[in-house]
């Protein structure tokens, strides 16, 4: 009589967070798969002056966080440039070898001041974007996402970090104020880097492409057992002991992520666990550091997830 009162509660409790979702049958007709990575790889013969697009922190083993472009390339600085006032010194053949990425078109990564953007007219003209106050390019000899071949060059070129300085590991924690980082510790959560603060965000992987990671960079996977309709985790026991649930996540902290059907559920084990589109989300514990993606495939059931909650299925 005892368990079916309690089968009774859990169902109306799931029934209780379902009404107060807009969840539904028909927001999952379509494909549960997002498109692969590569789908929208440079060509080839190298990167042009296109605008940056949607920028995207890659955290490298290299050189920690790097600013990237919507492609996945490394953007990089000129130290015989200047950022007060902007100027490129970097003309004619240079500019062959190292592509201005033109002015326009252009996101903040997530989590990067979108101030930081702007632009400067060069000697020719046109207009190159800016971060920080210094000119953007690319290198030519970048030929895929995370190729970082342009660090060092010449002891004058550096890859960007997302706060606009050269990147290195460690740099953005000595950088900047971060007040939610700051705040962690004193909610008994571990003390995190200034650039990862606790929430969720959008990482950039040469394999997986766009994928939400958690606060501290740790990439954030969805179990093909579960379901959004009824929303339910299937992952109990051992197994949340393996995929550590993702807590719950203020909207304001998830940056680039889908605000659709962003909800909390309520487990039957006690725990509250973040959604992305109605499904549940976790981590993996055989990821020892970020940008680590050990838990893709495992079993053919985990999945990395797109910025929209859909699966990513590519190996």
């Amino acid at each position: 009589m005892g368990m079916k009162r309690a089968t009774t509660l859990a169902a109306a409790a799931v029934a209780v967070v379902l009404a107060a979702s807009a969840c539904g049958p028909s927001d999952y007709s379509a494909s549960d798969a997002a498109q692969p990575a590569g789908a929208a790889a440079p060509a080839a013969n190298g990167p042009g002056n296109q605008p940056g697009g949607q920028l995207a922190a890659s955290t490298t083993e290299q050189l920690g966080p790097v600013l990237t472009d919507s492609a996945g390339l490394t953007l990089y600085r000129f130290d015989k440039d200047t950022a007060k006032p902007p100027k490129s010194n970097c003309e004619g053949d240079c500019a062959k070898t190292w592509p201005v990425v033109a002015a326009g078109d252009v996101t903040a990564a997530a989590g990067m001041d979108p101030s930081l953007l702007g632009e400067v007219v060069r000697g020719d003209g046109t207009k190159q974007l800016t971060v920080a106050g210094w000119p953007v390019y690319r290198f030519n000899k970048d030929a895929k996402p995370g190729d970082l071949k342009g660090q060092g060059v010449g002891g004058v070129w550096f890859a960007f970090a997302p706060d606009g300085k050269k990147a290195a590991k460690g740099a953005p924690a000595e950088a900047a104020p971060a007040p939610a980082a700051s705040a962690a510790p004193g909610e008994g959560a571990p003390a995190y880097p200034a650039e990862a603060a606790p929430g969720l965000s959008v990482a950039k992987d040469p394999k997986l492409g766009d994928h939400i990671v958690d606060g501290k960079g740790m990439t954030v996977y969805r179990f093909k057992k579960d379901s959004a309709w009824p929303m339910v985790s299937n992952c109990v026991g051992d197994c949340v002991a393996k995929w550590p649930v993702v807590p719950p996540v203020d909207k304001a902290n998830a940056k680039g992520i889908t605000e659709k059907n962003y909800l909390v559920l309520d487990r039957p084990d006690g725990k509250k666990q973040q959604t992305v589109d109605c499904w549940p989300v976790y981590t993996f514990s055989g990821d020892k550091k970020p940008g680590d993606t050990n838990g893709q495939g495992v079993g053919g059931t985990w999945y990395a997830v797109s910025p929209d909650g859909k699966l990513i299925t590519v190996q």
